[in-house]
């Protein structure tokens, strides 16, 4: 569990003390505080501080309201300790808990509608386990794009890409991604309250060297046109590499709690604290790596066969589609059967015509951030958003999608729209990419070549186009303040996870 203790005494210091308060209960997203004077709340504190999406004063109910999301009834808890049981009233929080939901749980009536739900939910548990992370992923992205400006011959060239200082830097920026799987799983199973060393621990077996050097290596067989890699207990599997992906886990997560709290319940006192992540590490991760391998396997291979075959019948229109929706394939990490792809497309033709037209996708979600980083007020919000729009300029896009984009909902598609007239103008031109780094600082990677001289020029005019539409979508259409507090009602709520354990 995360400790709430100093966001919870800031939260009483600026409602006035606690002297000031009479009582205090919560909903599903706010901490609804009854106050001897509702003045000596200070507005502006609120506004700039870390944990709490904003505050209000709702004179028909007597409430000073302080958003907090998801985290409400954990920093809920931290307050009644600081304050005292005189404060409690488990009544009033019970109903507004059920009001708030009653309004904010209607049910679809249709496909679409159920789809959208769904996909709506599940974008609420993968953004709550992704944002504790957020500020490590920027600052891995931000320093792998100082590296390649230093190490790319093309620009300063000043650190050899065989050095060991190379190496090293690039160690830094990238163990946050690789270590993924660690570093969700922990925040995954405090999201959904599983046991966050044990999923940790999943995670790791993962990532586990042993394990990648199975996923990397040859396959004994195929099967369904899957690599089957490995047996477990004389069953025929697939191992994917897990380094880098975050679906694999979260489920993890999820399932750790219900097999966690089985043995919790069963098991006698004395032996438990052993017993109960012994069994539930070998449940859960048995589990996955049966059921999850195949599934990402299958998904990636079919997801791999048709790009290659949209962009063989017409690349123009490639880009448009690859340029709209490609990140949602990064989002499952169902992308990186889309990379041999490009390897192989480099190593056979000097070129990646498949590359150029994801490099703006990167540039897009970065757009994205970056509209929300001038229209935003909100201190943190701006803080986190600039240093998403780096990271994605930088080329990666994980702390802009997973720290505002997806977050807000609107803003990941008002941002594809960005790299779908970039994806769509590179396949117009015929645009050609010699490398694999990308977004803005991979420009090196477009330089002028013999059989295509105005590319470098068309990759200029894709990314600017790129930038422009997806920063005025979003801007205009994308977001505004009055998600932060719209998206804690909706998405950020629940999880499906938590749904289907309930």
């Amino acid at each position: 569990m995360a400790d709430y203790k100093e966001l919870a005494s800031n939260i009483i210091e600026n409602v006035g003390g606690a002297g000031n308060v009479d009582k205090v209960i919560h909903c599903i997203t706010r901490l609804r505080f009854y106050l001897k004077d509702e003045k000596k709340a200070n507005d502006a504190a609120f506004e700039d501080m870390a944990g709490v999406a904003g505050s209000l004063y709702n004179k028909g109910l007597g409430q000073y309201q302080v958003v907090i999301g998801p985290a409400v009834a954990d920093v809920y808890d931290e307050v009644v300790a600081q304050l005292g049981d005189r404060v409690v009233d488990v009544e009033a929080t019970e109903n507004a808990t059920a009001e708030a939901e009653g309004v904010n749980n209607n049910k679809p009536t249709n496909l679409f509608g159920w789809l959208a739900y769904g996909f709506k939910v599940l974008i609420g548990t993968i953004t709550g386990s992704m944002i504790p992370v957020i500020g490590l992923l920027a600052a891995g992205g931000m320093l792998n794009g100082f590296l390649t400006i230093l190490s790319d011959p093309k620009l300063l060239g000043w650190v050899s890409p065989t050095s060991t200082t190379f190496t090293l830097v690039q160690s830094m920026a990238m163990a946050p991604f690789y270590f993924l799987p660690v570093l969700v799983g922990f925040t995954a199973a405090q999201h959904m309250k599983s046991d966050p060393l044990t999923v940790a621990a999943i995670g790791a077996l993962l990532i586990k060297p042993e394990v990648v050097a199975i996923a990397t290596g040859k396959a004994t067989s195929h099967l369904l046109g899957m690599p089957i890699n490995a047996s477990f207990f004389g069953l025929p599997i697939t191992v994917p590499n897990y380094a880098y992906t975050i679906f694999p886990i979260i489920f993890a997560a999820w399932l750790a709690r219900p097999v966690g709290n089985f043995f919790k319940k069963h098991l006698p006192v004395a032996i438990r604290s052993i017993f109960q992540p012994l069994f539930t590490i070998f449940i859960v991760g048995s589990v996955v790596l049966v059921i999850m391998g195949p599934v990402i396997t299958l998904l990636s291979s079919g997801i791999s066969v048709a790009v290659n075959a949209l962009i063989n019948w017409n690349y123009a229109l490639s880009g448009l589609i690859i340029g709209g929706l490609y990140q949602v394939l990064v989002i499952f990490g169902l992308h990186w059967m889309v990379v041999p792809l490009i390897a192989n497309e480099i190593a056979q033709q000097g070129q990646s015509p498949l590359n150029a037209l994801v490099n703006f996708t990167m540039i897009a979600q970065g757009a994205g951030a970056l509209a929300v980083f001038f229209k935003t007020k909100n201190a943190n919000l701006k803080g986190l958003a600039g240093a998403g729009t780096l990271s994605a300029f930088a080329g990666i896009t994980e702390p802009a999608m997973y720290g505002i984009n997806l977050k807000y909902g609107k803003v990941f598609w008002t941002a594809n729209i960005g790299g779908a007239v970039g994806g769509l103008i590179a396949g117009l031109f015929h645009l050609h990419m010699y490398g694999f780094t990308g977004s803005l600082v991979g420009f090196p990677s477009f330089a002028s070549s013999k059989d295509n001289p105005h590319n470098l020029l068309i990759f200029v005019i894709a990314s600017i186009a790129t930038i422009v539409v997806g920063f005025l979508c979003t801007y205009f259409f994308g977001f505004s303040d009055k998600d932060l507090d719209k998206k804690t009602k909706t998405v950020a709520k629940k999880n499906v996870f938590k749904d289907a354990v309930q």
